[in-house]
């Protein structure tokens, strides 16, 4: 938008919620359907929220230089997905402590220099959760996998360069691993 053009501020552009009713309320997830008016006084009934957990994933690179990714069937999509180590964040742990115990309880990894090399929005428009992305590097195998009753994961190292080739070939799907590799290999972090 060009200066000359008046720009809305952030208040002036939020929907007003006129009425909430929780639907599903678990563990993991929990959705609501809210009523809400925009600011032009139109109203929609039903507008869904799917509230999650803050989510971490890890780019992680072992003292040899090879990144640790990850195979895992997805039910979602009912495929089996080469990702990065991922996980959600517990009750009262930082991003960062969130995503050491990730790597450590899906890889069997820990140690290294971490950063937050990013943060992002799963899907503003219906989730209301952020996905921390961290790098890992020089981390190393110290314990046996972990897993929570529904992962199955197989761990492998894979050259970095290697990895490069397989996000550039449009090997990994996950978006929210796709940003912070791409964001990863553009920066070198």
């Amino acid at each position: 938008m060009t200066k000359d053009k008046m720009q809305r501020n952030n208040e002036e552009m939020k929907w007003k919620t006129l009425s909430s009713k929780q639907l599903i309320d678990r563990p993991w997830m929990r959705v609501r359907c809210d009523k809400v008016q925009l600011p032009d006084g139109r109203v929609h009934e039903e507008y869904y929220v799917l509230s999650y957990p803050s989510w971490v994933n890890v780019i992680a690179e072992t003292e040899e230089g090879d990144i640790i990714l990850e195979r895992q069937y997805r039910h979602g999509l009912d495929i089996v997905s080469t990702e990065i180590c991922a996980g959600v964040m517990e009750e009262g742990e930082t991003p960062l402590e969130a995503a050491q115990r990730e790597l450590e309880e899906e890889t069997g990894y820990t140690g290294g220099e971490w950063k937050e090399i990013m943060t992002v929005a799963p899907n503003p428009g219906v989730m209301d959760n952020l996905c921390h992305c961290f790098y890992a590097k020089g981390v190393k195998k110290n314990s046996e996998q972990h897993l929570d009753d529904t992962e199955d994961i197989d761990v492998f190292l894979c050259p970095k360069q290697e990895v490069k080739q397989m996000l550039i070939r449009g090997e990994f799907i996950q978006a929210l691993m796709v940003a912070p590799l791409w964001k990863f290999f553009s920066t070198e972090v």
